[in-house]
Order: structure tokens, then C-alpha cells, then sequence
């Protein structure tokens, strides 16, 4: 039976390898600190952070994220430790809420390895803190026992940890930040909260989901221009009312006197009955359930597919870390038993030692193998739904190679989300996961050109290298366009050198560009200038609630600038635009699509690690660089490509020219 932990009141614990789990509704950054029988912490080695994850029987998250696992071994502790304190902090520095009382109550479990809880706790009553002492392990005559602490610190990261005796602590805690703001930067964006009744169906055996059952966060009104359903609790799933004007985003922002601008086209549908739920075949007696494509919530078969596939990602993501912490745990315990036996000198040679050495092993593979064979059986039940839900994509959601981009119409409505890219793991290198960005989109993204950004750039040439950086980001801009309605999506060009003319010949010649690119120093500025004064107008006209005052020749669909090998061509001023672009644009509308070469831009030093860092990096080869939002795994990115000698980007180009025409645009 769960025990319902109030702050100060503790709790037996049954056994010693546990897990944490913490749902925070925001992200969080969550540690823990080792202490002596005072509670003091004898030195940074015995604190776990996203700057140094892991300590001997403990191991935290890499990076700041609402929903954690923290994996603890209480037997494998070094020697001395009696105290185990989970810290919580809010980020510092990347917009988010700064303070615990702005955010839903943070809410912590202690389970077992099997998902059980045993202890939680619900961290209430937090007002102005920015940081937390969320609960504690401790030994006590033998025994370990859980207390929920909840104490909170207004001074941050900091405060709490000089409470526990660190050195020097806001030296630390400024180097746990930026470890956050390093991993925020490569991390991939979580999805909306799912309803209490959204959470995906789990057809595989044991692979129960064991996440917290916190109760999910209020909604918060969205943000004048902002897509809630991308930025908060805020989304249409969970309060299932139709996916209308506010559920849009900018796209379809409200009109009325004072309000944000309409961006709605006229003659798009607002609303629609949800669609049919697919019905489950009946499983055999014996056999997990059969995956059908679209069996997650939502309102509409689109909506269902994009949680069916976040679904995917998350299973996958949470199956291979038990895999993970169930071969470190057997490694552990190998070593453990190893010490223990050849401690004594008389097992040290001779037949004693070989057995103990030849039983130890033994039980490692055991464990092992088992562990495998766990995550066998997930991958199979994935790369089944996987095979299912695939060919079942829509074109947004689709690879360039499935056939539905053949007979894809423009669209009258913006779709939620856009594929970008496949994510795999190197447990199973052929089970792909759809990366998918949320539209209209609220980050723009920078294609690496640079040889150092993988391995396998390093191996390419040069030229070779930026020209299939400066592809991809067309075959992006091309999809945008594709998944918009006519005349709502308008795609500008910088090209400063102008060597970026045959991988944009589609667009080109589709005529599907605002103009032509733009070159040199001069043509830089000017289209700088251009969407910079867009920008300024409509922030403008939104805070005097002039909506109606905007200029007639100002377009205010949706606007993406792609950036060819910056920074050539770019003076300060230039630079400067361009970050305020990246910063103040995608709330109103316009995006980036950069593709450069980090390396190069140094010459301008840290005045554009901000830049940087607000952009989701892909690359145009294969990289295992992003992170998953809830276990921070390095999962290898592969960027869609057209099927050689295929017509399909010319084909999507030519319709989007025609639906502009039948359109009037």
C-alpha cells in the first residue's frame, strides 16, 4: 500500500534499489546530495547533477525536465553516506517561471524497480523558493527510511546547497546551470501534457507504465500569439473543446477589439466532430494486443497520431534506460561480490577466488540476459505499432518516401506538427521515432554545416557538406509550404555569396519564394530590414490593440527567413537584427531556418551563443546529438532525405504553385 507522505513524516523502506520519479508540470532541474551521519556533504564528489549525473548508487538526469527519473542503489553507496537529499531547482536564464509558486506542485514517488510506489509526496505550500529540498533517504539503526522534507529556498540553488555544508556553493550551483543550459539547448521539446485519460495505451506485457500519477496541472490561459498547445498545459486534448481560433495559435488568434491579429484564412474550417476511434482487434489468449494506428486521444485521427507517436518516443526512451540501469545495476554487483569475496586474503588464489570470480559472472549475465530479453519484447511490440502507424501517417507527419506525399492536396488548415527528422537508439538501430515539431513553430532551426558537427562530417567534403546542408533546409522550407494553406506560408532567402543557387533551384523555379535571394551586403540588410519592421508592427499593433491599423501591404502569414552560411555577408547591425529575429519572431510569425557552420561565426565570440542556443540543431548526416525530454538519451538524428531519382519535392513545389494560383495568391 502507497504511503501519502506529508511534509516532515517518514516511511519504512522495504527495500534498497529504488527509483525517484518526479513530475514537476515544468522542467525542473533535479540532483541529490550524499550525506555523512550529520547530514553534511563531504565534498562536490558526493553531489549528483546534470554536470556529473552519476555517483555510486545514484544517478540523476543530465538535464532540466518536467517529468524525472533518479535511480538509487542504497547498498552500493560509498562508504560513510547515510543520507540521501533529491534536490529540485528551476532553470536560471532560459525563460522560463522563476519561482515554485508559479508552477503546479511538484510531485515525488519512491518505487521499486517494478513501478510499485511506495512513498509520495506532493510538494505544497511553495511560494517565492526557486529550489527544494523535495525528500530524503536515511539510514536509522539499520534501516532505511523516506521523510518528505519540502524545504524551500528563496536564495535558489545556491542557498540550499550552502545549507548542506558545500563549499563554495554558488560556484557550483552556476556550474549545474550551465550544465542545464547546455542540455536545454540539445534537447528535444516535450510534447503537451496528455489528459489523466490520454495516456497511451501500453499493448506490450510488462511494460506497464510506471510513471507518477500526479494530477495533471491546471490549464493556464495562453499567451496573446502564442500556440498553447506548444508553449503549456494549455491544449486542446486536455480540455477537448475543438480545435477553433485559440487551439491555432497565431494562425487563427481571436479578432475581436483589443485582441491579438486574425491570421485565420477565410474559407478554413474551424471546428469538426471528432473522428471515429480505431477499433482494437481482439488479441489472441496469450498474445499482447494487436497496434493500431491512431489508438491514442485526441480530437481529430491527426491529433491521435502525433500522441501515438510521442507515445512511441517516450516507451522507447523509458525501455531502454531500465535496460541500461538493469546492466550497470549487474556490473555493480559483480564488483561488489568480487570485493567482497577476494577480501580475504585466502580467496585470493587457488580455487576459491576462480569460483567466486566464475559465480559472480555468472549472475551478471543472468541479469543481464534477462534485462535483454525485457527489452527484446518492448522493442518488438514498438517496431510493431512503428510498422502499423507509419504507412497511417499524413503527409506532415510522413517521410518523404511515403506514397500519401504522391496525392497530397495544400491543405486548408495548418496541421499541429511537421516531421523534421527519425530518432533512433543504438539498441535497435532499425526502429525509427518521427521527430516532430509542433506548428506554427515556436524555435526555429539551424542546419549544421560544419565538418566538425559529427563523425561522419568529418569524413566529407567540404563543399560537398554545405550543399547538403543548404538541401535539407530546402527540403524543409518545401514541407512548410506543403502543409500550409495557399498563401498563409512565405519562404525568404539570404544567400550573401550566392552559392547556395543549385540546391534552392526548386524553389526557385516553383516560384514558390517571396523573391529572389538575396545577395550581398545589400540584400542582407534589406530583408533584414523588412522582417524586422514586420515584427515591430505587429508587436506593436498587439500591445495597443490596433489590430486593424496595420499596414495594407504588410503580409502577416506565417514567414520563414532561410540563412545560407551565415555570417558571411553579415555586418553587426545585420547580426544584431538576426538575433532579435530569433528572439521576438516566432511569436509573431516569423521563423528561422539557418544553415552555418558554428565554427565559423567565433570570429563574433560569445555575443551569439544566445542565438545558438535558442535553435534546434539538426544535421544534414546522421549525428547522435539531441536528447529525449524525459531521460536525456543521446539519440541519433536522420535527416529525411528524397529517395534518389525521385520527383517528389517537385511535384509538392508544383502543387503548392498551383494552389497559390487557384487561390489568387
Amino acid at each position: 500500500m502507497t504511503a501519502e507522505l506529508v511534509r516532515g513524516q517518514n516511511h519504512t523502506l522495504p527495500q534498497t534499489r529504488l527509483e525517484i520519479r518526479v513530475s514537476a508540470g515544468t522542467p525542473v532541474v533535479a540532483g541529490a546530495t550524499l550525506g555523512d551521519e550529520r547530514g553534511t556533504v563531504r565534498g562536490i564528489e558526493w553531489i549528483a547533477h546534470p554536470g556529473s549525473p552519476q555517483l555510486p548508487g545514484l544517478e540523476v538526469s543530465q538535464q532540466a525536465a518536467a517529468d524525472h527519473r533518479l535511480a538509487v542503489d542504497l547498498e552500493a553507496l560509498p562508504t560513510g553516506a547515510h543520507r540521501v537529499t533529491v534536490l529540485l531547482a528551476l532553470p536560471v536564464g532560459v525563460g522560463g517561471p522563476v519561482r515554485f509558486g508559479a508552477v503546479p506542485a511538484p510531485f515525488v514517488a519512491v518505487t521499486g524497480l517494478d513501478g510499485i510506489e511506495i512513498a509520495t509526496f506532493t510538494l505544497t505550500d511553495l511560494d517565492a523558493e526557486s529550489a527544494v529540498s523535495a525528500l530524503e533517504l536515511y539510514r536509522r539503526q539499520g534501516a532505511w527510511k523516506v521523510r518528505a522534507v519540502g524545504q524551500g529556498y528563496a536564495g535558489g540553488l545556491a542557498a540550499m546547497l550552502a545549507d548542506q555544508g558545500v563549499t563554495e556553493p554558488a560556484a557550483l550551483a552556476g556550474t549545474i546551470q550551465e550544465a542545464v543550459t547546455r542540455g536545454l539547448a540539445r534537447s528535444v521539446a516535450p510534447p503537451p501534457p496528455r489528459t489523466p485519460e490520454g495516456d497511451r495505451v501500453r499493448h506490450a506485457t510488462g511494460s506497464a507504465d510506471h510513471r507518477p500519477t500526479a494530477p495533471p496541472p491546471a490549464p493556464e490561459p495562453p499567451e496573446p500569439l502564442t500556440d498553447p498547445a506548444a508553449t503549456g498545459p494549455a491544449h486542446t486534448a486536455q480540455t477537448h473543446t475543438p480545435p477553433g481560433p485559440a487551439a491555432a495559435g497565431p494562425a487563427a488568434a481571436g479578432t475581436s477589439a483589443g485582441g491579438p491579429i486574425n491570421y485565420a484564412h477565410p474559407r478554413r474550417q474551424h471546428a469538426a466532430p471528432p473522428s471515429p476511434r480505431p477499433t482494437v482487434p481482439p488479441a489472441q489468449p496469450g498474445q499482447p494486443a494487436q497496434p493500431v494506428a491512431g489508438d491514442a486521444t485526441g480530437w481529430s485521427m491527426d491529433e491521435r497520431l502525433y500522441n501515438q507517436i510521442w507515445g512511441m518516443f517516450e516507451d522507447l526512451a523509458r525501455a531502454v534506460a531500465a535496460y541500461r540501469s538493469a546492466v550497470d545495476f549487474a556490473e555493480s554487483r559483480m564488483d561488489q561480490e568480487l570485493d567482497r569475496a577476494l577480501s580475504d586474503p585466502r580467496n585470493r588464489i587457488g580455487g576459491a577466488g576462480d569460483r567466486a570470480r566464475e559465480a559472480a559472472r555468472a549472475k551478471r549475465d543472468e541479469l543481464t540476459s534477462r534485462a535483454r530479453e525485457a527489452l527484446d519484447r518492448d522493442l518488438a511490440q514498438l517496431a510493431a505499432e512503428a510498422a502499423v502507424v507509419e504507412p497511417a501517417l499524413p503527409a506532415a507527419y510522413a517521410g518523404w518516401g511515403n506514397p500519401v506525399w504522391h496525392a497530397h492536396r495544400i491543405p486548408m488548415e495548418i496541421p499541429m506538427a511537421l516531421r523534421i527528422g527519425d530518432l533512433h537508439l543504438p539498441e535497435r538501430t532499425d526502429l525509427r521515432i518521427p521527430l516532430l515539431v509542433r506548428l506554427p513553430l515556436e524555435r526555429g532551426i539551424w542546419v549544421d554545416s560544419g565538418r566538425a558537427a559529427s563523425e561522419a562530417a568529418a569524413l566529407m567534403d567540404t563543399d560537398r557538406l554545405r550543399r547538403l546542408a543548404m538541401e535539407t533546409a530546402v527540403a524543409h522550407a518545401a514541407r512548410l509550404l506543403a502543409v500550409y494553406p495557399p498563401g498563409e506560408f512565405a519562404v525568404h532567402v539570404i544567400d550573401p555569396a550566392g552559392s547556395a543557387a543549385g540546391p534552392l533551384a526548386p524553389l526557385v523555379e516553383a516560384g514558390a519564394l517571396a523573391e529572389p535571394p538575396a545577395a550581398g551586403p545589400g540584400g542582407v540588410a534589406s530583408v533584414l530590414a523588412h522582417l524586422t519592421r514586420r515584427v515591430d508592427l505587429v508587436q506593436m499593433a498587439v500591445r495597443a490593440g490596433a489590430a486593424d491599423s496595420l499596414p495594407p501591404d504588410l503580409d502577416t502569414g506565417e514567414q520563414l527567413l532561410v540563412v545560407n552560411d551565415f555570417p558571411h555577408g553579415f555586418d553587426d547591425r545585420a547580426v544584431t537584427q538576426l538575433r532579435y529575429l530569433a528572439d521576438e519572431g516566432p511569436a509573431v510569425g516569423v521563423h528561422l531556418l539557418m544553415v552555418a557552420d558554428r565554427e565559423e561565426a567565433s570570429a563574433y565570440g560569445p555575443i551569439l551563443d544566445p542565438l545558438w542556443r535558442s535553435l534546434l540543431r539538426i544535421t544534414p548526416v546522421a549525428d547522435s546529438h539531441l536528447a529525449d525530454p524525459w531521460v536525456g538519451h543521446a539519440w541519433t538524428y536522420e535527416p529525411l532525405t528524397v529517395p534518389p531519382g525521385s520527383r517528389v519535392l517537385e511535384q509538392v513545389l508544383a502543387a503548392v504553385a498551383e494552389a497559390r494560383r487557384a487561390a489568387g495568391r
